[in-house]
């Protein structure tokens, strides 16, 4: 059976964070709400939808979409040009498909930005499909991402490894009956294990193709 590794993108493959958060700060000064550090933290890898709810309670569905639509606007003007790859992401994307796992992105992100990342960081080729914040009905901590991406992917779920940062990405992929390496580059640790990582490390440098595929195999090396 294929063996599939499931990126999610934004603090795994790029440390895009601060742009995002510009980026909701930007929109909150446009529509009227503040975009606290605090809350960009507790909601980072969830969908707009979800967020905006929580922002202003009252929106309605059209301003929600819209607002939605222009948080990822103001985000790609903003990153455009300064995105770089984290330490050893794009080694172990390669060093992956060499050793011929299914790879995928799958992210809470609209699919035009994890386009734009694949254009900005020139992974054309790389990947075998991904999944964005359309492609789903409900957003992490649901499996659903990631269980539409293995089977995009030709990869049973107990044949998967998931890459996250994300607490709510995690539970997701444990949801999923997944394996889960957690990179600590939005949470500490401790919140990482109890959301139940794995393996957790501080950057995708300790990490080598042959360790997911023992990981994946049940051992830890």
């Amino acid at each position: 059976m294929d063996r599939g590794a499931l990126f999610d993108l934004d603090g795994v493959i790029v440390d895009s964070s601060q742009f995002h958060y510009e980026s909701w700060v930007k929109l909150g000064e446009e529509v009227g709400f503040v975009m606290t550090p605090e809350f960009f933290r507790k909601t980072f890898g969830q969908r707009n939808d979800l967020i905006i709810k929580q922002l202003v309670p009252n929106a309605t569905d059209e301003q929600i979409a819209e607002w939605g639509a222009r948080k990822e606007e103001l985000y790609r003007e903003v990153a455009r040009g300064r995105l770089v790859p984290l330490p050893g992401a794009m080694e172990l994307i390669r060093g992956l498909k060499e050793l011929g796992f299914k790879l995928a992105i799958a992210s809470s992100t609209p699919r035009i930005n994890i386009a734009f990342a694949i254009e900005q960081l020139n992974m054309g080729g790389l990947f075998d499909d991904f999944v964005g914040a359309e492609d789903v009905k409900h957003g992490k901590p649901d499996p659903e991402v990631f269980l539409t991406a293995a089977q995009r992917v030709g990869a049973p779920p107990e044949r998967c490894v998931v890459f996250e940062d994300a607490i709510a990405g995690v539970i997701a992929a444990k949801r999923g009956r997944m394996k889960c390496i957690a990179v600590t580059t939005t949470n500490p640790r401790k919140a990482l294990e109890e959301a139940g990582a794995d393996l957790i490390v501080d950057s995708l440098i300790e990490v080598t193709p042959h360790r997911v595929a023992f990981l994946l195999e049940g051992s830890h090396r």
